[in-house]
């Protein structure tokens, strides 16, 4: 039973794509979200009214999905922190979100990835954790339970060496690999910023092993970080 879960999340999570999945490096950040000037720093670029309020109050850190469209899977994942009022490119990568694109109203094995503001609270992996200066960052469960099962392509091997838990259908302060789901199995769940495989994912959003450790390192939740995510039509709605 407890082998059952644990493959039900990580198949929620990022198991292999199957034929015809996007695996093109997602574009250089551009249009929004791509420029580190915006017309209001205050603002996180390329988000409309309705996603910028859900940005809690005291967030400092940002992490903006910045999706091709919404059927694509090839993403640019933006961090933003905020200083005084103003928010300040920290870092860009390419990016892998869910195989057949975004959606509104994510559910299970619908192959794609939920467009909204979430919080990031837990992190984990196979390897040990990146920071430093452990105790200073997302809380972090290093398992071997997060290991791809071995029967996915060897391409996958590694999705989950290091995960960051994006809080849809989740218990926070508990384990990303923690099958426990709120608003019940259809809804979907363990959905997860992982190592990229160089294509589209379940739901997860992926990204190159250096941008997972440069995350790891200064994700601090006294900075209350979010993630900000989904295709830019949407994102700037």
């Amino acid at each position: 039973m407890a082998l059952g879960s644990l493959l039900a999340t990580l198949s929620a999570c990022g198991g292999p794509s199957g034929p015809g999945a996007d695996a093109g490096a997602s574009n250089p950040a551009g249009g929004a979200g791509g420029s580190s000037a915006t017309a209001d720093p205050a603002r996180i670029p390329g988000v409309g009214d309705r996603l910028q309020r859900r940005i809690p109050a005291d967030s400092r850190q940002v992490v903006a999905v910045y999706g091709d469209g919404k059927d694509s899977a090839d993403s640019t994942v933006v961090l933003y922190t905020r200083q005084g009022s103003a928010w300040h490119r920290a870092g860009s990568w390419p990016a892998h979100n869910g195989a057949k694109g975004w959606t509104t109203d994510h559910h299970e094995n619908d192959r794609r990835s939920p467009v909204g503001v979430f919080s990031l609270s837990d992190a984990g992996g196979v390897l040990p954790d990146p920071d430093p200066a452990p105790g200073t960052g997302l809380p972090y469960t290093r398992s071997v339970a997060f290991a791809a099962p071995r029967w996915w392509a060897k391409s996958h091997w590694h999705d989950f060496d290091y995960v960051i838990a994006i809080d849809y259908n989740r218990v926070e302060g508990t384990a990303p690999n923690d099958p426990t789901r709120p608003e019940g199995a259809s809804k979907g769940g363990g959905i997860w910023l992982h190592m990229d495989h160089g294509s589209g994912t379940s739901a997860c959003v992926s990204l190159p092993k250096p941008a997972m450790e440069h995350l790891l390192r200064t994700l601090d939740p006294e900075r209350r970080p979010v993630v900000v995510m989904g295709d830019r039509a949407r994102l700037s709605a």
